[in-house]
């Protein structure tokens, strides 16, 4: 029988869910270094739910130095198989205004300092991206969201851009013209290495901001923005209690990302070490121990 376990990537403004009583932090270590923090591992109403902090406890992690690949290593040790992303965004349409939360489901990454793939020494991988995010996931967080009365969006796109700098002017209108929806600093290669790693994912995204094409918001200016954040983290606590609740019932037994490495790995079998399997055996051992 599958167990589904599900763990929260908290973003700017959530760095903990103080109503989680029962706790335990975990300490990991991975291949590819030390995740972002300790994981939170806790239960709420009997259900087992985990919580790693995208820039650690206290925000000092930059989006170009996150460890991405430590963090979803580690909560593939732990036998996550559901992600949900939290993030703050900055809006790039006038309907999308701070307060609101977004339901992704396309990306466009434009970062180019970061570490994207598990496979990058003597092993190939390709994964498919078409759909970066799980349907089942997304019912579970409209759901969730709705229950809280939030106002929201299913479906957008999000633009990742490399920060920690906010946009240029003609950036933001070059992200406008691409009918993006929002744009933000760390959601890739976090959802390219989920799915590496055959873990189910989902992105909510609060909008803090409309970034500097709005005229009322030509300086984004932090203050400001963690202003929105705090009143955005209080809606995100709520919401996340909710889906622990439901988020099992929403599981597709056929969801594409559960064994989507069956056809993804190309290196002849005769090319693999076992010192690179034993590199990828949290993330890659269920083929490649085949």
């Amino acid at each position: 029988m599958t167990i589904n376990k599900l763990a929260i990537i908290g973003g700017s403004g959530l760095y903990d869910v103080e109503e989680f009583k029962d706790r335990e932090l975990l300490d990991l270590n991975t291949p590819w270094g030390k995740p972002s923090d300790q994981i939170l591992k806790t239960k709420f109403n009997n259900k087992e739910i985990f919580f790693l902090p995208r820039h650690g406890r206290g925000h000092h992690i930059s989006p170009t130095n996150i460890n991405f690949r430590a963090n979803i290593d580690a909560l593939k040790q732990l036998g996550i198989s559901d992600i949900v992303s939290v993030s703050a965004v900055g809006s790039l349409k006038e309907d999308l205004p701070p307060g609101k939360f977004i339901i992704i489901d396309q990306f466009i990454d434009r970062t180019f300092a970061r570490k994207k793939t598990f496979f990058d020494e003597e092993i190939v991988a390709h994964v498919s991206m078409a759909y970066p995010t799980s349907v089942g996931l997304m019912n579970a967080c409209e759901e969730a969201i709705k229950k809280e009365k939030i106002e929201y969006q299913r479906g957008g796109t999000y633009v990742v851009m490399e920060g920690p700098q906010f946009s240029t002017l003609a950036e933001s209108n070059l992200y406008r013209s691409w009918k993006a929806d929002v744009i933000g600093m760390t959601n890739m290669p976090e959802a390219k290495l989920a799915r590496e790693a055959e873990i189910r994912y989902a992105s909510v995204s609060m909008v803090t901001d409309y970034d500097c094409w709005h005229p009322d918001h030509e300086n984004v200016d932090v203050q400001q923005v963690i202003k929105v954040l705090l009143s955005n983290a209080v809606k995100a606590k709520n919401m996340i209690k909710n889906l622990i609740e439901i988020f099992e019932n929403h599981i597709d037994p056929k969801d594409p990302t559960n064994n989507c490495l069956d056809v993804a790995i190309i290196t002849d079998p005769k090319k693999r070490t076992n010192k690179t399997k034993e590199k990828l055996k949290t993330i890659a051992g269920r083929v490649l121990d085949q």
